[in-house]
């Protein structure tokens, strides 16, 4: 199996999918040998707009002729063709469902492939849970639900080194679906209370850590995957994203992000096995906030190390970026796809 990495966090706005765009870029980018499968498991498909173009490059209207082909170029697609036979693999034409970016925005690395996101996946989610819930005798029908996008990848065979996905804050069945393919999750946070809450949440989502009642261990997604011999993802890094560059070590926010730290290591020590790291240094890092230069980046589906200063067009404005900006951002961004390893 290729190495895996999930972008994932409970709670909305915390910039999860612009950092995995940089993050993902830059590491194909450094990486140009490494053959690079990016799965969007979110129906705002937000990623695959950015990857195939964004607001200035018509990222919008790409990702619709992505999802307007037969079959349908997407996870939904995929997942739609799995529907009438859930619990039978079958023969997976993955080609079908995998787009080229860099054939729509030439910014994005040549070794990057996507399988592309979709709002089908909200009008699946409810059939999906109903047929993982299936009571089949000599069948476990979560499994075979839950193993969708794994079949996908084992599919592919040897084609790609490294998947990255990304999720959106729910931990709907496609959400847990693409957590049981992943290896490795990135929990990006921010520096306010909800985040905080949203990694003690997160911990008690996919690990079962600190539940209000015992009731609910049998139904976890850890005991299910366990159960099932299947290998949970381990936490490898906690992203501090969006970090103000003027915060101050007496700021407000930098309490909150301290008693984040409380909590990472009341995990390192209560609940090693379920870390990629055994030290805060190794498995906490800071990115401050991509500012103006983020904003161009984003508008325009350009990763940082492709950026040029200058004047930009970004919604009928012109922006102004320097070089140095560019730079900062590059700098921190490669710091991140360096420790996905």
């Amino acid at each position: 199996m290729p190495k895996s990495f999930i972008f994932w966090n409970n709670k909305g706005g915390t910039g999860k999918t612009s950092l995995a765009f940089q993050a993902i870029c830059e590491f194909a980018n450094l990486n140009s040998k490494k053959r690079i499968l990016v799965i969007d498991v979110c129906p705002q498909a937000n990623l695959s707009e950015l990857l195939l173009g964004g607001l200035e490059g018509d990222g919008g209207g790409n990702l619709l002729k992505v999802q307007g082909k037969t079959p349908r170029a997407t996870v939904g697609g995929y997942f739609q063709m799995r529907l009438p036979s859930p619990y039978t693999v079958g023969t997976i034409a993955t080609s079908d469902f995998l787009s080229v970016p860099y054939e729509y925005n030439s910014a994005i690395p040549r070794n990057i492939t996507l399988f592309a996101g979709d709002p089908l996946l909200e009008l699946q989610a409810n059939s999906m849970s109903t047929l993982a819930n299936n009571q089949i005798p000599g069948t476990n029908t979560w499994v075979m639900v839950i193993s969708w996008l794994r079949d996908f990848v084992a599919a592919t065979g040897n084609r790609f080194d490294y998947i990255f996905l990304d999720a959106n804050p729910s931990f709907s069945i496609y959400t847990q679906i693409a957590m049981a393919v992943a290896e490795k999750v990135i929990f990006p946070v921010m520096a306010d209370d909800s985040s905080r809450r949203a990694i003690q949440n997160a911990f008690s989502l996919i690990y079962g850590l600190k539940l209000p009642s015992e009731i609910y261990a049998q139904h976890m997604f850890a005991t299910r995957m366990e159960s099932a011999g299947l290998t949970l993802p381990k936490a490898h890094l906690i992203v501090k994203n969006r970090i103000t560059q003027y915060m101050g070590a007496a700021s407000g926010y930098r309490a909150v992000l301290s008693s984040i730290d409380d909590d990472i290591e009341g995990i390192i020590r209560d609940n090693p096995r379920y870390l990629n790291f055994s030290a805060l240094k190794d498995g906490v890092l800071e990115i401050r906030d991509f500012q103006t230069t983020g904003v161009v980046a984003f508008a325009r589906g350009t990763p940082f190390f492709a950026l040029k200063p200058g004047k930009r067009s970004v919604g009928g404005r012109r922006i102004t970026i320097e070089a140095k900006q560019i730079t900062d951002r590059r700098d921190e961004i490669s710091n991140l796809a360096k420790r996905l390893v």
